[in-house]
């Protein structure tokens, strides 16, 4: 137990490093993709997953990690759920100001509005796992389709040996696809900081699976076979916190906590730590908001930006990929908010216009 809660706190301590020091975030990637046209940060976003997808399914394919233990798999696929939780929580990324990732890189560097956005993920996903917001999540999870399973075990038919080299083929196409996509701009290509963002997560979800499912497998099969993810473990974090209960926190409150201490520490060794405080009253309204959102959508779709659009994609989940489309497609409607000031305007019904970019708010 203690040796994987070491290996989850020293990969927070590498993720939250590595996204301070290089300022990613996958909401400014997708931003910048719809209001910029820049592909940048995308691009780092594809490589974390390209990077993931291959490594975690050549670990599957030799037989060191049981992908069909992880929850992505195990679980029953349930579109409604994945698809809408995703939605809601890329809606709320906006309005929080990030991801979940993003706001505990923005706590270690000091950031007040994160430990308020922290927190209020944190509640409002133990709300939805077993709390007051457990019964609309129940309704939403009932519309299930069937057991999970992978796109190689679709495809297979559900034999086991067939899944597997199927799996390890889509992720050479996909893979492969992705890499030649991103490599081919000239500008990524020799921006070496972008790319190092891109492998260091992929590499870290690999890790994370290849300490769960194989050097720290729990054989009682409590700690699961998991690696980032941000959504749930925030609800650990704060229940570990609060309560104390158990000596060590578990996977996920440990690379919670390790992610605000590695970007604490790279924040402070460049000098770059400041206290940050809400501008207004709608500031704070609208980050608890979007917290909220973030908390019910995230337990919803299983996973963040990172939970699902890196580890989960990696498991070639059909869920992932559903989850995904959700959270982008959220986040492109907040955008849109922000850029027309009413969700009327955001969905093409009229009702408000195109506000500057200095009004955004």
């Amino acid at each position: 137990m203690i040796g994987l809660v070491a290996v989850a706190a020293l990969l927070g301590l590498a993720v939250g490093w590595l996204l301070e020091r290089s300022h990613f975030c996958t909401m400014g990637a997708i931003s910048d993709a719809y209001l910029f046209g820049s592909l940048r940060r995308l691009r780092s976003w594809l490589l974390a997953m390209a990077t993931a997808l291959l490594l975690t399914q050549t670990l599957a394919f030799s037989g060191l990690v049981p992908l069909d233990d992880t929850p992505y798999l195990a679980r029953p696929l349930e579109p409604l759920a994945l698809f809408i939780g995703g939605l809601l929580f890329g809606i709320g990324m906006v309005m929080a100001g990030g991801c979940a990732s993003r706001n505990l890189v923005r706590l270690g560097t000091g950031s007040l509005k994160a430990l308020v956005v922290v927190l209020a993920l944190g509640l409002t996903a133990m709300a939805t796992a077993g709390g007051l917001l457990a019964w609309p999540a129940d309704l939403l999870q009932a519309a299930s389709a069937g057991s999970g399973q992978s796109l190689g075990g679709l495809l297979a038919g559900g034999i086991p040996a067939g899944a597997r080299a199927l799996d390890f083929v889509l992720a050479l196409l996909i893979g492969g696809g992705l890499l030649f996509w991103i490599f081919k701009d000239p500008g990524f290509r020799r921006n070496r900081a972008d790319q190092m963002v891109g492998l260091g997560l992929g590499t870290a979800a690999a890790a994370g699976f290849l300490a769960t499912g194989w050097l720290f497998l729990d054989p009682a099969g409590q700690a699961g076979v998991v690696s980032l993810n941000f959504a749930g473990p925030m609800a650990e974090a704060v229940a570990w916190a609060a309560t104390g209960q158990g000596t060590w926190p578990g996977f996920g409150a440990a690379l919670v906590l390790g992610t605000v201490a590695g970007a604490a520490f790279s924040a402070g060794s460049a000098k770059r730590a400041r206290i940050e405080t809400f501008s207004s009253r709608d500031d704070m309204i609208r980050h608890v908001a979007g917290a909220g959102l973030m908390g019910f959508g995230g337990m919803l779709a299983m996973g963040c930006t990172i939970g699902q659009g890196v580890s989960g994609l990696a498991t070639l989940a059909p869920g992932s990929f559903l989850a995904l489309a959700g959270i982008v497609l959220g986040a492109l409607l907040g955008l849109r908010r922000l850029e027309h000031g009413s969700w009327r305007g955001a969905i093409g019904w009229g009702g408000g216009r195109r506000l500057e970019p200095a009004e955004r708010i």
